[in-house]
């Protein structure tokens, strides 16, 4: 009997642990889907997300930004009948309190895949740029945010002026200006004799306290003031509300920048990868790109390039790497803008180091066999503009005064 005994109560136990292993699998499949669905690529959406069998129960533990992807989950769950502890963190974190945006408030500020200064540089953001705080590290030095082009990343603490919704939208209500010279100072009284209080760039976001003789009294988020030359700068709601991007007005901008520097992770004037050089161009121009090039592939419409470069258009963006095999997607390495006569401008790192034009005209003096034999396809951004991924400036709820999100 007792033997009969001993081996029901096997049975049950291990029936238990078959079940609870099943159960997990399960969980980590619903888990699997969830990034899968809601957030596939890491550098706009956070998803740290698992699941782990303690004493008993399977605990959801981990983090996301991603609030439609944990509700998932928990909806599926529930559906099948899976038991779970839900410990997921929803970001922005709650020990942000109503701190849960910020602004830059130098000209330009590095932003690092990790929470350190020999991180890989991710991307830039310029002076005025308003971004989301999703969490802080434990010694409060370093904020994980996300720009208004949704790229996830870390920044030093003394690189942003934390705000509250409140002070975000007293900034978009305020009059604001846009540097428009590649590059330029700030000075402490309305003269070039005076002490420079810091450098600018084109695309700085500065707001307006007063107007003295030919320059603006303008403050910065940190609360520092200075004078600037009003030439230099351009009506803040003017450019933000001005949708009409031509072809001529990104060149004219390009060409500013020839020669400029390659830097792997920069999008400013004072230094671009491929990527950053294609994105700030149309940012400056009002409107807002995918920071990278094998996510700008995904936007816009698509340009039938098999016969040739015949139906290219000024303006497109051209795409280079290596095609996928056997059914696996092409890897994208480079993006330039095209400019006419088989000829693109870009930010090249191996061929330049620099900003440049290139040719893929066999008999030009500027023809490049590297990118002709690399280039995947092309797609057109000006008949897309607010649509397939592309949003203008104006529309976005951390820059306009519309409600945040």
């Amino acid at each position: 009997m007792k033997k009969i005994f001993l081996f029901f109560i096997i049975v049950v136990i291990t029936a238990g642990c078959t079940n609870t292993a099943t159960s997990i699998d399960k969980v980590k499949n619903y888990i699997s889907q969830a990034k899968e669905k809601f957030a596939p690529d890491k550098r706009t959406a956070i998803f740290d997300v698992n699941a782990l069998y303690n004493s008993g129960n399977i605990n959801l533990i981990g983090k996301t930004n991603v609030s439609q992807a944990k509700l998932w989950i928990l909806k599926s769950l529930k559906y099948k009948n899976i038991k779970v502890q839900d410990n997921i963190e929803l970001l922005p974190s709650k020990n942000l309190g109503d701190t849960i945006y910020a602004m830059i408030h130098l000209s330009v500020a590095n932003l690092r895949t990790q929470a350190h200064d020999y991180a890989e540089l991710a991307t830039q953001a310029l002076l005025g740029t308003p971004l989301r705080i999703l969490e802080k590290n434990k010694k409060g030095d370093w904020y994980r945010v996300q720009t208004p082009d949704n790229y996830i990343a870390w920044i030093e603490h003394s690189y942003i002026t934390p705000m509250t919704k409140m002070d975000l939208n007293a900034w978009k209500k305020s009059k604001k200006v846009i540097y428009q010279n590649v590059y330029g100072f700030s000075y402490s009284e309305p003269t070039k004799n005076s002490q420079v209080v810091s450098d600018l760039v084109e695309g700085d976001i500065l707001e307006v306290i007063a107007k003295k003789n030919k320059y603006y009294k303008v403050k910065y988020p940190d609360g520092r003031t200075a004078y600037v030359p009003s030439t230099a700068f351009k009506n803040y709601n003017d450019w933000m509300n001005n949708t009409s991007v031509t072809f001529k007005k990104l060149y004219s901008t390009a060409k500013e920048f020839m020669g400029i520097p390659y830097l792997w992770g920069g999008t400013s004037p004072k230094a671009f990868d491929c990527s950053g050089f294609t994105k700030t161009l149309y940012f400056l121009h009002g409107v807002i790109l995918p920071r990278d090039a094998s996510q700008q592939i995904n936007v816009g419409d698509f340009v039938n390039s098999k016969r040739g470069f015949k139906n290219l258009q000024p303006g497109d963006l051209l795409f280079f790497g290596q095609k996928g095999k056997n059914g696996t997607k092409d890897h994208i390495t480079h993006v330039g803008l095209y400019i006419g006569n088989d000829k693109f401008i870009n930010a090249s790192a191996h061929y330049a180091g620099r900003v440049l034009i290139t040719s893929l005209d066999k008999s030009s003096p500027l023809f490049n066999q590297y990118r002709y034999n690399t280039f995947i396809k092309a797609k057109r951004i000006l008949t897309s503009l607010n649509k397939n991924g592309i949003r203008f400036i104006k529309d976005d709820s951390l820059y306009n005064d519309i409600p945040l999100e």
